[in-house]
């Protein structure tokens, strides 16, 4: 009985969700699955696998089917009178003016000169570029995560920070409410204590409203419910050991510049000849023997080359074209590579500004405490007033949000630096 009593409450622990962990990391990657745009991918890779499909139907015969009917002002004819020259019986039949025909044309590529290849790898590549722009997007929401997730961070050290607050305050409260009724103090400096007990209480309004709104917002990013009893872990302030940038930007200018090269490639393809087979049967009036008037059937086969030698006009401009894209397309990652260093500079330039004053908080806050005790023992004595101490616990108070305040912001200033790194 005893045994099925602990595992019952197991189990109820197991799912109160107060004990609920969220780690940012968790966070990165379920905003990233739930966010609609990661659909795309499987959009584009089956557009890219239609259009290598049809690409690589250019290999299969091409059929085409035709059929006319017309009706001539005039036909040919053989312009030799047999009667004059002394031969009779010898009539050349003169050819109908409506004429009927019907014809199956069939084309099979035997060398295209690579144009179905290069096509295909341009369609790969161009698929890759899609891709790339949906992981630049997808990447982008990592930031938005680092807001929301150390803002609820920050309120949660405020709450937390706020109680001990009133905390304190009550206990005040209630000494200086003894001082009253023994003589020490009066009203005055009971009713600035009150003052400040409604102020802790208003800012812990504000600190558990801007906590909702946060995770209400982050509850959307990731597609989770995220209610007031989640843990939210805090991370280790441990800044990127490498300052190497690994976004996927670079992925994507690498990846058009491989899309653009493939151009080259069907430039080039576009300047070599093409040969392949040929077939046509028809069947009409007249058929290949054009001095006939019946309905005939009738068949041609054979073999072809073709060469467009006017792509060689527009070769070097096609060419120059090609490379002042990639041209344009490497400025771009250049560019993009100095102000991300800039960014870093400045982001740890940020982190080491936050390490030092983070190294002045603990010693504030303990000069703090010493200076509001020296005024509690002051108020005990009746030599100080209610207002003098509140002013006195306010500070130290002050120097402790500061000093949470600074974390926080160590902590964001650190995550800022690993995304605008990708480490």
């Amino acid at each position: 009985m005893k045994t099925k009593s602990i595992s019952l409450v197991l189990a109820l622990l197991a799912c109160n969700p107060c004990f609920a962990q969220l780690r940012i990391e968790d966070c990165y990657q379920k905003a990233q699955a739930n966010y609609p745009l990661i659909k795309q991918y499987d959009l584009i890779e089956k557009t890219k696998e239609y259009n290598l499909s049809n690409v690589n139907k250019g290999y299969l015969p091409q059929v085409m089917f035709s059929a006319k009917a017309t009706y001539q002002s005039d036909v040919t004819q053989i312009p030799i009178d047999f009667s004059q020259m002394g031969i009779q019986g010898v009539d050349i039949p003169t050819l109908s003016k409506d004429q009927y025909g019907a014809t199956v044309d069939v084309n099979q590529t035997i060398w295209d000169g690579g144009a179905i290849k290069s096509q295909k790898e341009g369609l790969r590549t161009a698929a890759e570029v899609e891709k790339k722009n949906v992981e630049v997007s997808i990447y982008s929401i990592n930031e938005r995560v680092n807001q929301l997730y150390f803002g609820v961070l920050l309120t949660d050290e405020q709450i937390r920070q706020n109680q001990l607050l009133q905390d304190e305050l009550k206990r005040n409260y209630d000494q200086v409410q003894s001082y009253v009724q023994n003589g020490i103090a009066n009203q005055a400096d009971l009713d600035a204590i009150k003052v400040d007990q409604l102020k802790a209480e208003q800012n812990k309004t504000q600190f558990v409203n801007t906590k909702k709104a946060y995770t209400e917002m982050l509850s959307k990013l990731i597609g989770e419910e995220v209610t007031a009893n989640t843990e939210f872990v805090k991370p280790d302030a441990i800044r990127p050991a490498t300052h190497t940038i690994n976004r996927p930007e670079l992925e994507l200018f690498n990846a058009q510049i491989k899309n653009l090269e493939t151009k080259n490639r069907e430039i080039n393809a576009g300047l070599m000849p093409k040969l392949g087979l040929f077939a046509t049967g028809g069947y009409g009036k007249p058929g290949l023997n054009m001095l006939s008037n019946d309905f005939d059937a009738y068949y041609i086969a054979g073999a072809k080359i073709s060469w467009n030698i006017g792509n060689f006009y527009t070769r070097k401009n096609s060419k120059r074209k090609v490379q002042t894209s990639i041209r344009s397309v490497e400025t771009q990652r250049e560019t993009f590579l100095f102000n991300t260093n800039l960014d870093i500079v400045q982001k740890d330039n940020n982190i080491n500004s936050y390490f030092d004053q983070l190294k002045y908080d603990d010693e504030i806050i303990a000069l703090r405490g010493s200076v509001k005790r020296a005024s509690e023992a002051k108020m005990a004595n009746g030599t100080l007033s209610g207002s003098d101490l509140t002013r006195d616990i306010n500070a130290e108070q002050m120097a402790m949000q500061d000093k949470i305040l600074h974390e926080m912001e160590l902590l964001l200033a650190i995550y800022n630096l690993k995304f605008a790194t990708n480490n």
